[in-house]
């Protein structure tokens, strides 16, 4: 029987954290915490060490970026540790900050609409602790649409699965949604880390965090 994800929760807002707390119950996560602060997030993790953190980025007691600031001082305690934050707005910055963290694996950037597809979400904080990357969809179309585009010698279709990639779809997936062979997939890849000077490699997690860490330079 495979193991039950361990999950500390932290958002301010009481009704939307015990929307969440049922959500991850209901799909076989276990709850250990679920706290509306950053210090009681801070706590709870170094108390029960879960498998996984979800988080808001704003949390008291400023309300600026407490939880964000608070998941990256835990990734730094504990590398392993998963860590899903969410937002309500896009913010690249703050994905840069998170995808920074520890060993740059099992980390996600979600906005918090993506949370009302529950199953999906679920998913994707799954595929997070089992050591994926997930970054929301328009955060990176934000960052693909910025002025000095240093990925202007990519084709429209190269550009298209960047993004995929960049999301944490695998190139089997990528293939599913494109309607092409997973081949083509694996040749736009290859083309897309020699145009950004980037070695090929086929770990997933570490091809999106080569391109957004090469996005960030650039900026």
């Amino acid at each position: 029987m495979p193991s039950v994800t361990r999950v500390v929760l932290a958002e301010d807002e009481v009704l939307l954290r015990e929307g969440l707390v049922g959500v991850l119950t209901r799909f076989g996560f276990a709850v250990d915490a679920a706290v509306g602060s950053a210090p009681e997030l801070l706590d709870a993790v170094r108390t029960h060490r879960p498998d996984l953190l979800v988080t808001d980025i704003r949390m008291p007691p400023q309300h600026r970026d407490d939880g964000l600031r608070a998941a990256v001082t835990l990734r730094a305690e504990r590398p392993d540790l998963a860590v899903v934050v969410l937002s309500q707005h896009v913010q690249s910055g703050y994905a840069a900050a998170l995808l920074d963290s520890g060993d740059g694996n099992r980390v996600g950037y979600l906005l918090k609409d993506r949370v009302a597809d529950v199953a999906e979400f679920a998913e994707t904080l799954r595929r997070v602790a089992a050591g994926g990357t997930a970054v929301d969809p328009d955060v990176v179309r934000h960052l693909l649409r910025r002025p000095r585009d240093p990925l202007a010698a990519l084709s429209r279709r190269e550009r298209e699965v960047l993004g995929l990639v960049a999301e944490g779809h695998s190139n089997t997936a990528i293939a599913s949604r494109l309607h092409v062979t997973e081949a083509a997939v694996g040749k736009h890849v290859g083309n897309i880390l020699a145009k950004l000077g980037l070695p090929p490699d086929e770990d997933t997690n570490r091809r999106v965090l080569a391109v957004l860490a090469y996005l960030r330079a650039e900026s």
